[in-house]
């Protein structure tokens, strides 16, 4: 965090009236789905209707046998013909689910002053790349770069890009549409990003399919509801020791699915369970683990920062495994390709896997980060510029969905990647009198205005 004076300016610079934002319908809390795979209750189907997906999971079943959750979850989400986020990407009021910049500006304009904290905090490098993770239908970017619109006398010699990495092409088309208002184009002759344009604000944007092809250099990167949907495996204790939860066609309903447990140990159970553990249930993400490995590389070699916020825990959770469709919980095994799957972040995991390469911070509540970069400020500027009982009652609801621990508040973390040296001061040979302390971290601590 930079010194509270020019923190206060950051925050004074994104102070002005907001426009209204209609206000999306409630994101349901990430409850536990029970472990026989229900998921809560299933969406009515109408008879014998079967998805293009099912029917092309059924003959993949009857020729290999079982899969693995992580494989159906590839499947379900990101098969380029049926899956659910090449296909459809129900992000919205209109989708299967809302995230929190989908709800308040607020949220993302506060992530923004994040990044801008940590770029002055770490000495102004004279360039920076925003590289956001799933960016969803771009809303939380478009925060973003309204903020760093505000501060563009403070970035003046800067120079900004941003970098999205989205597989789905329905999913770039909204985002292009929001961030340059539809003014992209293909990129054939660069192998690395298949779409650039420009920003409303004059910020180059590229769009590339992995993290890998993002080209090396200072960045933030951003995680917002990114790691819950990649793909997990689910492992059970038995008497016999760990087994993995597969899926399987049901015998007794022949085009239903179900979970099984595998006869024996698998080579996920062999690489991927602790000796330590105690749990009886563990679900474990290995694309996250490789993610985040390539992030610490990054950031370790080229600097900058990474922050995750996804709802999840610190390895003390076991079965989380869900669907959601229509904003309300879906039995993930029902009509695969129509519904989110999702399940909790383990935040122990990720901090594991950065094999400590990076210093991490947090998981901390969604609540206490948002407090700490002071929302409650931010809330009372524009409950003074809204002029009717409307968008009075709107900053209320959505500043209740955000921070109320029963709904979002207590179900999303925020967790952070940074460079050994922003919090330890490299030891080398220096005046004790000539150390000035290092600036502290915005949002992982209280932020106190005197």
């Amino acid at each position: 965090m930079v010194p509270l004076p020019a923190r206060r300016a950051l925050l004074a610079a994104v102070l002005g009236p907001a426009g209204r934002r209609r206000l999306p319908r409630h994101h349901a809390p990430a409850a536990a789905r029970p472990s026989s795979g229900a998921g809560g209750r299933p969406e009515a189907e109408g008879p014998g209707r079967a998805t293009a997906m099912l029917r092309h999971l059924l003959l993949k079943l009857r020729a290999t046998g079982p899969v693995t959750v992580a494989e159906y979850m590839r499947e379900a989400l990101t098969n380029p013909g049926q899956g659910y986020y090449t296909r459809r990407g129900g992000i919205g009021e209109s989708g299967d689910f809302v995230t929190s910049p989908e709800i308040s500006q607020v949220f993302g304009e506060l992530i923004g002053i994040w990044y801008i904290s940590e770029w002055i905090a770490t000495g102004k490098p004279k360039a920076f790349q925003l590289v956001e993770l799933g960016p969803g239908r771009g809303t939380l970017t478009d925060d973003i770069l309204r903020v760093f619109n505000q501060l563009a006398s403070l970035l003046s010699k800067c120079d900004v890009s941003v970098h999205l990495v989205e597989v789905s092409p329905k999913l770039s088309e909204i985002q292009a549409l929001m961030l340059t208002g539809g003014k992209v184009q293909s990129n054939p002759e660069d192998k690395s990003a298949y779409m650039k344009g420009i920003s409303k604000t004059g910020i180059p944007i590229f769009w590339y399919r992995d993290i890998q092809d993002v080209p090396p250099g200072y960045s933030f990167y951003l995680a917002h509801e990114f790691f819950d949907a990649l793909p997990i495996h689910k492992f059970q204790r038995t008497e016999k020791g760990w087994c993995e939860v597969l899926v399987d066609i049901d015998p007794e309903v022949p085009d239903q699915l179900r979970f099984v447990l595998s006869p024996s140990s698998t080579p996920a159970t062999e690489n991927f369970i602790q000796p330590e553990e105690t749990r009886d249930h563990v679900e474990v993400c290995p694309e996250a683990g490789v993610i985040i490995q390539r992030l610490a590389c990054r950031i370790e070699k080229d600097g900058g920062a990474a922050l995750v916020a996804d709802y999840g825990h610190d390895g003390t959770k076991t079965d989380t495994f869900r669907g959601f469709q229509n904003h309300k919980l879906h039995d993930v095994l029902r009509a695969p390709g129509t519904a989110d799957l999702t399940a909790d972040v383990d935040f122990s995991y990720l901090r594991k896997m950065t094999q400590g390469r990076t210093a991490t911070l947090g998981p901390i509540k969604q609540w206490e980060f948002l407090k700490n970069m002071g929302i409650d400020l931010r809330l009372q500027v524009l409950l003074q510029n809204s002029r009717d009982t409307a968008t009075h009652e709107q900053l209320l609801h959505s500043y209740d969905m955000l921070m109320n621990p029963k709904k979002m508040g207590d179900c999303f973390n925020f967790f952070a990647l940074l460079p050994h040296h922003r919090l330890v001061r490299p030891d080398k040979k220096q005046k004790p009198e000539s150390k000035s302390p290092l600036p502290p971290v915005a949002g992982f601590g209280e932020l106190l205005l005197k």
